[in-house]
């Protein structure tokens, strides 16, 4: 049996996607979600994007924290910079050979070179929350890094991504110009490089959209469309939101690699096979193209669960839950009493299965087995409510604090309500 962990938010959550956009997100995903470009100025939008980004920020992380490739690089003119020429060592007490030198940052900057901060959802806190509200929210992987564009210089050549983002202006301003897609929907595998000629080629044609976003405008590119970037006037600071859309090649690939549990797919090839000759190739892929409509024909629930399963873990690897603070638990566990709030880590992927007597938490790796009685405290818990330690239905106080400061110390649980 698996318990249902409904996601439930209070009434005072904020929608990381509704600082992007305001259409519905139901209206996102139908009309602009990997099929059109979407503009949002500022004026339309709740908020500027000052907290989780400045100019000020972007001098920090250079110049005070360490940073050191790959979370930076720097570009011009379409070309990657020596990273030479923008690190070295972080000096003694601190012996690497990569660390971020201010000096050279801003040497190569006056001359034109773009400062790219690559992972700003592992490095920056207010970034961190943000990203962290948008997976929950959109339900697929996102990272986050900033462009940072000398006055009236071109980073990159026209291209296309391989992941959807959404530009966010912090500050100065920029030209961006989208033509469509020469290769549609393309995988993380297919990288715009190996369609150079017709890339070219769109970008030479009329664009779709030519505009200038100026601080606080927001521009969605689906993954596919090209486009490039000129900084106008003075530095321009930008946040590109990345999202790795899981695609139905993604399932796909899961059901091949579940198909391996099945022995007729594992069977050999003839002897004397010759996998040089086309002609004697193409028979052998009918009659596997056959067993798998077969196979999906008549839908194997194991089957399906076990991709879910796949999926599920794939998830799990390619994100992060939300940041544990141990010093503080460890004090806020101390202190832990019935009164104290309690709720799931955010962004955590767990799940649950119970036998005769255990209940089981399974999560990165983990397995966490506890009485059986503890499961509806669990269910409510996972499912997103914030509760009491003297408020978990099934246990009284004692037991529930022993549940809650082992969930806490695994890092299943935090201490505190949502405060987003």
């Amino acid at each position: 049996m698996s318990l249902q962990h409904d996601e439930q938010r209070g009434p005072d959550h904020r929608s990381a996607l509704s600082r992007l956009t305001t259409l519905e997100r139901r209206d996102f995903a139908d009309r602009h979600w990997g099929r059109a470009p979407l503009l949002t100025r500022a004026a339309d939008l709740p908020g500027s994007f000052d907290d989780l980004l400045t100019a000020d920020a972007v001098d920090e992380l250079i110049s005070e924290r360490g940073v050191r490739t790959p979370f930076v690089r720097m570009a011009k003119d379409g070309t990657l910079t020596d990273r030479s020429r923008y690190t070295g060592s972080g000096g003694f007490g601190a012996e690497v050979t990569d660390q971020l030198d201010s000096a050279g940052v801003l040497a190569a900057f006056a001359e034109g070179h773009t400062l790219v901060l690559q992972g700003l959802h592992r490095l920056w806190p207010s970034i961190i929350r943000f990203s962290g509200d948008l997976v929950e929210e959109i339900g697929h992987p996102v990272q986050v890094n900033s462009y940072i564009t000398p006055a009236s210089s071109r980073g990159f050549d026209p291209h296309h991504d391989v992941h959807d983002v959404f530009v966010l202006q912090i500050a100065g301003e920029k030209r961006w110009i989208l033509h469509p897609p020469v290769h549609e929907h393309p995988l993380a595998d297919q990288p715009w490089t190996d369609h150079r000629e017709a890339v070219a080629a769109r970008a030479a044609e009329p664009p779709t959209l030519d505009t200038v976003l100026r601080p606080g405008d927001a521009l969605y590119v689906p993954r596919g469309w090209i486009h490039s970037a000129q900084a106008l006037g003075a530095t321009s600071i930008h946040l590109t939101v990345g999202m790795s859309a899981l695609t139905r090649h993604d399932l796909l690939r899961q059901v091949v690699a579940a198909l391996a549990d099945d022995a007729t797919f594992r069977a050999p090839l003839p002897l004397g096979f010759d996998a040089t000759d086309p002609a004697a190739v193409t028979p052998h892929v009918v009659s596997v193209l056959s067993d798998l409509a077969a196979a999906a024909g008549e839908v194997d629930p194991a089957l399906t669960t076990s991709v879910a399963e796949r999926v599920r873990r794939r998830f799990a690897d390619v994100t992060r839950p939300t940041p544990v603070r141990p010093l503080a638990t460890v004090d806020a566990l101390a202190a832990l009493d019935a009164a104290t709030p309690v709720r799931r880590r955010p962004g955590l992927v767990v799940r649950t299965d119970t036998d005769t007597d255990r209940v089981h938490l399974r999560s990165r790796g983990t397995t966490i087995s506890l009485p059986i009685e503890c499961a509806p405290a669990l269910d409510a818990l996972l499912g997103g409510k914030t509760l009491t330690v003297g408020d978990l239905p099934g246990l009284d106080g004692d037991d529930g604090a022993v549940v809650v400061r082992r969930l806490v110390r695994e890092g299943v649980l935090v201490i505190g309500a949502d405060d987003r």
